[in-house]
């Protein structure tokens, strides 16, 4: 029987060995572990804190994954207490305020702070400061991380009161600088603000890196882009999905390529969301009677889609026309988040959040978020880092 020196002898032996492994050898082990481990490594000791936290591992390590998405409500007593967050995976993630009250300080009835896009950790809202009742001042963006409560401004242009379109280009692997794209209404249009999808809005794009806005004067998008087309930003690209069955491409400098969506013909669509899942970029189709998600493995150089996964709507709900209902694709896990919306009454709606897994297609119930919840359905991701680009 092992007596207890012999085993501090041991386990002594066993740590210095384990501590003599060169970085890239421990890299590699604690890449192997959930990203609640990988933060639990950090406080282990100084080198293996400095070893997680350095930029050349960041994309070798386990990076924070969905813990829940950002939505708004009818509410129209105050304008902080519309925005509202919900967890999906636990407390390990610091609790999320979503009335941002970190940021500057305004009395609710003097600014309208709306939610338009989470990307990577990083949430783009933009602020209007309201002068008198039917006159608004100011118009800018804010651009913050909701787990550190850092957050820089993006000025606002010309256009910025008008604008209905807006999404934020961000990944923390490649650079601490963002980009907000700005879809403003046509010339036309400017006074017609549910014009916003006309072919021939213009577009601004804003770099953090370099403090400015540009406007290419050959843009020229053949999709409609109205205020509630999906969109997800992979790879350097932001990607929209449209109600034409098309996906468009935008890059950095305003550039746009469109893909072809896979066909269906299981009757009439009703929602097409672009999103990035397991490294790819992915398709949800929500029709009349199912529901489809496809894959397309190398979106710079294919167009195939690959059918992952399909499920009638009969099935799924096991009604067909009770309600309506919104699909956010986890980041990594084979798991769709299903919010779905009834409506009891003419005036008022109650929304549910379900989870379906697509290994064994089992739906359940996870809770309530109350009555009249409306769109956008934001996915956020922590961000823990605390650098953030000055705008």
């Amino acid at each position: 029987m092992e007596t207890r020196g012999r085993k501090r002898k041991r386990d002594m032996e066993m740590g210095n060995a384990f501590f003599e492994l060169s970085d890239d050898l421990l890299v590699e082990i604690i890449s192997r572990v959930p990203f609640k481990s990988t933060r639990c490594c950090k406080c282990v000791c100084r080198r293996w804190r400095d070893v997680v936290s350095h930029p050349d591992h960041r994309n070798k390590l386990p990076r924070s994954t969905l813990a829940g998405f950002f939505y708004k409500t009818d509410n129209l007593c105050c304008r902080a207490m519309n925005r509202h967050y919900k967890s999906v995976t636990g407390n390990w993630c610091p609790r999320i305020d979503p009335s941002l009250s970190f940021l500057p300080k305004y009395r609710l009835c003097d600014v309208d702070i709306d939610m338009l896009d989470c990307c990577n950790g990083l949430l783009l809202c933009r602020r209007q400061q309201q002068r008198y009742a039917t006159d608004y001042g100011t118009t800018d963006y804010v651009v913050c991380n909701p787990a550190t409560k850092r957050w820089v401004s993006v000025p606002g242009t010309v256009m910025s009161r008008e604008v209905l379109v807006a999404r934020l280009g961000f990944d923390p692997v490649v650079s601490s600088h963002f980009h907000v794209f700005e879809f403003a209404p046509a010339p036309e249009h400017v006074s017609m603000r549910l014009c916003v999808h006309a072919r021939t809005q213009p577009l601004g794009i804003y770099s953090s890196k370099a403090g400015v806005w540009t406007h290419p004067s050959n843009w020229k998008c053949p999709i409609k882009i109205d205020r509630y087309s999906s969109s997800t930003f992979f790879r350097g690209l932001l990607y929209f999905s449209s109600r034409a069955d098309k996906v468009v491409a935008v890059d950095m400098e305003g550039n746009c390529r469109v893909i072809n969506i896979p066909s269906t013909a299981h009757g009439s669509c009703i929602a097409r969301d672009v999103f990035v899942s397991r490294g790819q970029l992915q398709f949800a189709i929500s029709s009349a009677s199912e529901l489809s998600i496809w894959a397309l493995e190398d979106p710079s150089s294919t167009e195939n889609w690959t059918l992952k996964h399909n499920v009638s709507r009969l099935k799924l709900f096991a009604d067909e026309n009770s309600s309506n209902y919104h699909v956010i694709v986890h980041p990594e896990y084979k798991v769709i988040l299903v919010v779905r919306t009834r409506f009891p009454s003419t005036y008022r709606s109650w929304t549910e959040l379900m989870s379906y897994n697509m290994d064994s297609r089992e739906l359940r119930s996870l809770s309530d978020l109350g009555h009249d919840c409306k769109r956008p359905y934001l996915p956020y991701v922590p961000l823990f880092s605390r650098s953030l680009a000055d705008g």
